[in-house]
């Protein structure tokens, strides 16, 4: 019911319901870009309640934008169905909209967008990817090269191991603009635009509850709360009395995440140094992590193909690759990050809403409690 067949049907859907509920509307375009039927892209930005005070709970969907169909799912069940007394809400919709209407992962310049908020004079160190690339980015998807390349990608993790391999493989690296997983050598669209939303929209709350909304990770149709912050003491203690055990930390090796650089979450301990903030990413899951890693590899490899300055996807270029092929590859995408399956879907939904009632709850008790 709340899931989109594409971009632009979910960007349509998402401002009609921000609409009817009386919500601030502001749009960021991308410039002169395109999407995959030639929509032009933006970033949408609602507000529901006042634009200072308390608290203000806070929901990003397609930051990773193939990941995008979960989050505005969730968004525009939570704009027709959930009830916030009192709490102001900001929901950021299709933060990579270049990602999320060609169905990549990563933005128009095959940036991973939730890489990209570090110091970019001075970029975490590559940690090994470079060994690993070749394995990862081989010269044919369907032939001989690909074969050799998955021979010595699990030869690395027989020897590393698997979770070495993910760490490496997921960190964030600044080094191979080809590659996967790329942080960027300077702050890209998505990452300006997330700093003016949060001076615009974020500024003048003084606690905040922040979910980032993404599918890929985890057990299928599980929806995994990770923290990501929180600078002060309490910020732990809050995110569990708000979760519970279903809690995870990349960085105390309870998560399925690894930990990872240069996140959204980010952005935020940075620019509202005075705001309590607890932040999460949402993590639905959906296949394996190997099975995963194939799609993005085959989704890389396919958009590798296209000649230098060209803008359109692989399958607007004619004849560089096989249709069919891009079709196929296609599949694996959505299988990853878009399941067309009805129970997924349902579990996505249902535990999303829960999720989100976590925080809204949580923030709002805090506020009561130290009114």
């Amino acid at each position: 019911m709340y899931f989109s067949a594409n971009y632009g049907e979910a960007r349509e859907r998402f401002l009609a319901a921000a609409r009817a509920r009386g919500a601030h509307l502001d749009s960021f375009p991308l410039g002169e870009l395109r999407g995959a039927r030639g929509e032009p892209l933006s970033t949408d930005v609602a507000r529901l309640g006042a634009s200072r005070g308390r608290s203000v709970l806070v929901l990003v969907s397609g930051t990773h934008g193939a990941e995008g169909f979960a989050g505005s799912a969730c968004q525009l069940r939570a704009l027709h169905e959930a009830e916030w007394t009192g709490l102001p809400v900001v929901l950021v919709h299709a933060l990579n909209p270049f990602g999320f209407s060609h169905r990549r992962r990563v933005n128009e310049d095959n940036i991973d967008v939730n890489r990209n908020f570090v110091d970019h004079a001075a970029p975490p160190p590559a940690a090994g990817y470079g060994e690993l690339h070749p394995t990862l980015l081989p010269g044919d998807w369907e032939g001989p090269a690909h074969a050799e390349a998955d021979a010595a990608l699990l030869a690395h993790a027989d020897r590393l191991g698997v979770r070495e391999v993910q760490q490496i493989v997921t960190s964030g690296q600044y080094t191979h603009p080809d590659g996967l997983f790329y942080g960027g050598s300077a702050p890209c669209w998505s990452h300006r635009t997330w700093h003016a939303i949060i001076g615009e929209y974020l500024t003048g709350y003084e606690r905040v509850a922040y979910i980032d909304l993404h599918t890929g990770l985890g057990e299928r149709g599980a929806a995994e709360p990770i923290f990501r912050g929180g600078v002060d003491p309490g910020a732990p203690r809050r995110a569990r009395a708000w979760y519970g055990d279903a809690l995870t930390n990349s960085e105390e090796g309870t998560s399925s995440s690894t930990p990872i650089g240069g996140n959204s979450a980010r952005a935020l301990l940075q620019d509202l140094a005075d705001a309590e903030i607890t932040a999460i990413t949402c993590e639905f899951g959906t296949q394996d992590g190997l099975t995963v890693l194939r799609a993005l590899q085959a989704d890389n490899w396919l958009w590798q193909q296209r000649g230098p300055g060209q803008q359109g996807g692989p399958e607007q270029q004619g004849g560089a690759v096989d249709p069919e092929q891009v079709a196929r590859i296609g599949q694996l995408m959505r299988e990853a990050f878009d399941p067309p399956d009805e129970q997924w879907r349902t579990d996505v939904l249902d535990r999303g809403t829960s999720v989100i009632g976590q925080a809204a709850a949580g923030v709002l008790a805090e506020s009561i409690g130290r009114a």
